[in-house]
């Protein structure tokens, strides 16, 4: 099932429920994921009751059965030295999410599980860009899981997480980050599929494809104004019974299937988005002054982008990805040689020129 445009608007419009209780200052956003045949599935953000000293803490819930806590800290003053952006995100994995105890002498939980680091990257990937350019302050993201059923996954639940807890920390970020998980489920009922969210363990092994999904809200450009979602990752991938299930009678994925998920994930991206920015309405900090050290003085990207905007478009159409990877280093090094002279006085000229070229790359 392809989402189209009225979806969008309809689950963009559809109201977000806040419950506020000032009593014990918690605040709580609801939305509810309305998979038709399949079910509905129930996303819960909730601050003021865990962590209060952090950042920024948010508790989010799948259902009620699912439960994990999202903290964001970040440090005082900029790291020296650095020329990046120092993100730390940490899963934190505990047995007692599911009702064990560790069987070891210590009664210790061990190092991070191979599904705790891949959550991690889920959640680095899509949050890294929200953060304003040139940040240097150290910004720690910890997910804590503490409520887990075998039949469902946190991992795209922690992106809404952290995504939230960042919005409600005053940390210079732009919009809210939703993410979702989308299975194609194709059976008697839906011989062509239908593409379910949040899709549990039994789900998935229905699905011939699935998608992982994050992205934001944004205002569309040109003359359809209005708000529409910017997906800033994908990761996607055949079920693992794809096999089986084609050879009885279901649709084989094609580059058509990633477009229709792609199209059929954002009305869902889009009411999280929505939920998370109610949620700040109500709770979040005063935005606070960061100092930025920006990679490259405007000027220096005004030159770069003056010089090498033609021929860059020119080798961004080549289709070879190696040939389009040299032909761009290639051409970097050449804008590199004329525009350094221009800057001779700026000690960091021509790593400035590099990182604006890249820049203008990306855009």
């Amino acid at each position: 099932m392809i989402a189209d445009n009225s979806d969008l608007r309809r689950y963009m419009s559809n109201p977000v429920e806040i419950h506020v209780d000032e009593d014990f200052g918690v605040t709580e956003a609801v939305v509810t994921i309305d998979n038709g045949d399949f079910g509905t599935r129930e996303i819960r953000f909730e601050t003021g009751q865990l962590a209060r000293q952090a950042g920024g803490a948010v508790t989010t819930y799948l259902d009620e059965e699912n439960m994990l806590l999202a903290t964001v800290t970040a440090s005082n003053q900029p790291r020296e030295g650095f020329d990046f952006f120092p993100l730390t995100v940490d899963v934190e994995e505990r047995m007692y999410a599911a009702g064990r105890i560790p069987g070891s002498f210590f009664r210790r939980e061990g190092r991070p599980s191979t599904d705790a680091i891949l959550a991690c990257r889920l959640i680095d990937r899509p949050l890294r860009p929200t953060f304003v350019k040139g940040l240097r302050n150290e910004v720690q993201v910890v997910i804590t899981v503490l409520s887990q059923v075998p039949e469902d996954y946190y991992d795209v639940v922690a992106i809404n997480g952290a995504s939230a807890a960042t919005q409600l920390s005053g940390l210079p970020v732009s919009g809210a980050v939703g993410g979702v998980r989308m299975a194609l489920i194709a059976d008697d009922k839906h011989p062509q599929g239908q593409w379910v969210a949040f899709p549990n363990q039994a789900q998935r092994e229905q699905g011939v494809f699935e998608m992982v999904v994050a992205g934001r809200l944004v205002e569309r450009k040109g003359r359809r104004k209005g708000e529409d979602v910017a997906i800033m990752m994908v990761e996607a991938g055949a079920g693992a019974n794809v096999l089986e299930l084609v050879k009885g009678g279901a649709p084989a994925p094609t580059e058509a299937t990633v477009s229709e998920g792609l199209e059929a994930a954002k009305p869902f991206i889009a009411l999280l988005c929505k939920a998370q920015a109610s949620l700040a309405e109500h709770a979040a900090k005063e935005r606070q002054e960061f100092p930025v050290f920006p990679p490259y003085a405007d000027e220096v990207f005004a030159a770069v982008e003056k010089k090498a905007s033609r021929r860059l478009a020119e080798i961004m159409t080549i289709a070879g990805k190696h040939e389009r990877e040299d032909a761009a280093n290639d051409y970097m090094v050449e804008i590199e040689e004329q525009l350094v002279g221009s800057f001779a006085e700026n000690p960091d000229a021509a790593k400035e020129v590099r990182a604006a070229y890249n820049a203008l790359m990306k855009k």
